[in-house]
């Protein structure tokens, strides 16, 4: 029976990027400040590429998708350490763990794809001008960002999954803001039966 994993009633403690200090108390203020202006920032610019008919193009349609990925990631992880620092108990459930692991592989995967994309798309308006139109059609730039998400949600379930079905009995304690780093999640574990073997998480 101690072999199983329990974690799922027990929480983890995140110790954390800031302290009680002054310089930390400015340093979280700052942070708050550049979140908020993120969140800003990609939105108008979201609000923009659909109001505007002239940016109803492929290269913008991929970057409305790149921007909101970039809100669900800042928007993963900040807002809880930002409770955190505020309520002090800095303390995440197994599930939330899992949610943030899960989200954060898969917004930074398919930030990747997203810009492999647009890449091609100026690949394409440059070499191939008189051609565009035909290969990075509305449909074409349809299929590439669901693309993009779907591959990353499926790599992300994957790695996510694999990662948080072993046992953790190591300390609870996370060195970090957030538990979304797969080297944390491996100081965590511990395969009791097999304790020379460690388990290798794919990047």
């Amino acid at each position: 029976m101690r072999d199983e994993n329990q974690t799922s009633s027990s929480d983890f403690t995140l110790v954390g990027l800031f302290s009680s200090s002054r310089t930390s108390l400015v340093s979280f203020s700052s942070l708050c400040v550049i979140f908020v202006l993120t969140l800003a920032e990609n939105a108008l610019l979201i609000l923009l590429i659909c109001s505007d008919s002239r940016l109803h193009s492929p290269m913008y349609f991929l970057l409305s998708h790149l921007s909101l990925m970039e809100i669900l990631h800042v928007s993963n992880i900040v807002p809880k350490m930002v409770s955190n620092f505020l309520s002090g108990t800095r303390t995440i459930s197994f599930a939330g763990c899992g949610f943030q692991v899960f989200l954060s592989l898969t917004l930074l995967g398919g930030e990747c794809l997203l810009l492999a994309a647009m890449s091609y798309d100026r690949y394409v308006a440059i070499c191939h001008p008189l051609r565009y139109a035909t290969f990075m059609s509305d449909r074409v730039s349809v299929l590439l960002a669901a693309g993009a998400w779907l591959v990353c949600t499926l790599n992300s379930t994957v790695h996510t999954a694999y990662a948080l079905h072993f046992p953790f009995c190591h300390s609870r304690a996370i060195d970090h803001f957030c538990w979304n780093s797969q080297a944390r999640v491996v100081a965590s574990i511990c395969l009791r039966r097999n304790p020379e073997k460690r388990p290798l998480l794919p990047v």
